[in-house]
């Protein structure tokens, strides 16, 4: 089968986006497909390099995002010639023009994966909540109006379509992601080079986050928490970077905890595994993940989990299990203090998170239930000016 993906962003920039991308590309190519990706130039220059084909793009409205300001017909005209048999969208916006544009071309359908709560986003485009949850509930459905199948990381996010009236077929399908290398144990040579680089003990109780510096992302309130913590001995550390960086540093600075907050800045996917094994308890406070693959990493790294509660967790992150949900203050610190002072509990839960992350996640699980969800999109699908559409009968 020829795959064509598309998704504004593509590596080396790294989010749950990405990863999922090229986690799926990497099994469909294992499983003998032929897989294309189409995504954003980091600039206004197309060009096509290893089967990618990035579109020159300019910045958008959101912090770190770029668009593409016409569907670039000329620049498409190889991938219509390549004929492929589905379209996989991974984002809504300008290369979803550019997959339509395709699709109809070629008369196949489009499969498509909702990865993000844009509801959870409209602080940068509109002060009122509600008049931007009824926006994004309206260009969901006139989106997804034009595909095949929609692929739902979570229940949660079934729901969330559901609620904003979504036609047709929604399939819940968990993003896999490549649990090898979170496998690997950390030699203790590079983890004491790691610690010393970062400030950190051999006796430092570590509280590690991973993830975009973004306001969505909540994490003033674990900065709040730890300064309220009666555990002063415990320090977090934060790898990755992001618009919010500094509000975040100055946030740490007025707490009078930036001896306790290390901000370790962009991690290299290939060594970001290191960083998860540096902890002891990974720490969450968001709440608009669709799916959250950060914490799932951290469960196959042996780390228990302590987040906020969130619907996308359910079935993932077990209270007393592999780590705890917390809706207040006051029961994120006793789960702290739990985890640090519970004797073997903290090692007990870890031995169960990773567990839990292997059974369940593995990448090559992923790919083939997206397999099962392209053979369903052909079988079904039928182009638009083949349909038959009926007239009501007159009574």
């Amino acid at each position: 089968m020829k795959i064509l993906i598309t998704t504004e962003c593509y590596r080396p920039i790294i989010n749950g986006v990405v990863t999922s991308v090229v986690n799926l590309q990497s099994e469909l190519e294992r499983n003998g497909h032929e897989v294309r990706i189409l995504t954003l130039s980091p600039d206004g220059h197309s060009f096509t390099e290893d089967g990618v084909t990035y579109i020159g793009s300019v910045p958008a409205l959101y912090p770190g995002v770029r668009t593409a300001l016409r569907v670039h017909r000329r620049e498409l005209r190889p991938l219509i010639d390549w004929k492929p048999d589905l379209i996989h969208s991974q984002c809504e916006f300008s290369t979803f023009r550019m997959a339509k544009y395709i699709a109809v071309k070629l008369k196949v359908p489009i499969v498509h994966t909702y990865h993000t709560v844009y509801e959870d986003y409209t602080h940068y485009f509109s002060p009122s909540r509600t008049w931007g949850r009824a926006a994004v509930a309206w260009f969901t459905r006139k989106t997804l109006g034009h595909v095949q199948c929609v692929i739902a990381p979570t229940e949660k996010v079934r729901g969330l379509l559901a609620g904003y009236g979504v036609p047709g077929d929604i399939q819940v399908v968990p993003t896999g992601v490549d649990l090898q290398q979170f496998q690997q144990e950390l030699s203790g040579e590079r983890r004491l080079l790691l610690r010393k680089k970062l400030g950190l003990s051999e006796k430092d109780q570590v509280m590690v986050s991973v993830g975009r510096l973004a306001k969505e992302k909540n994490l003033e309130e674990i900065l709040h928490f730890v300064a309220q913590s009666r555990n002063q001995a415990a320090k977090l550390l934060i790898v990755g970077d992001g618009p919010h960086r500094q509000t975040l540093e100055r946030c740490a600075e007025e707490l009078g905890i930036q001896q306790r907050v290390i901000f370790a800045g962009m991690v290299q996917p290939g060594e970001i595994a290191d960083y998860y094994r540096l902890g002891d308890l990974f720490v969450s406070a968001s709440s608009s993940e669709t799916q959250g693959l950060t914490y799932i990493e951290a469960m196959a790294s042996g780390l228990p989990v302590l987040c906020r509660r969130d619907d996308c967790l359910k079935g993932v992150v077990d209270s007393g299990y592999n780590g705890w949900q917390y809706e207040s203050f006051d029961q994120f610190e006793q789960s702290l203090q739990l985890a640090f002072y519970g004797g073997d509990l903290l090692k007990r839960m870890g031995s169960n998170a990773r567990a839990a992350a292997l059974g369940r996640y593995s990448s090559s699980a992923f790919g083939a239930s997206v397999e099962q969800v392209y053979g369903r999109a052909i079988a079904s699908y039928e182009p638009a000016n083949s349909r038959v559409f009926m007239l009501p009968a007159i009574k």
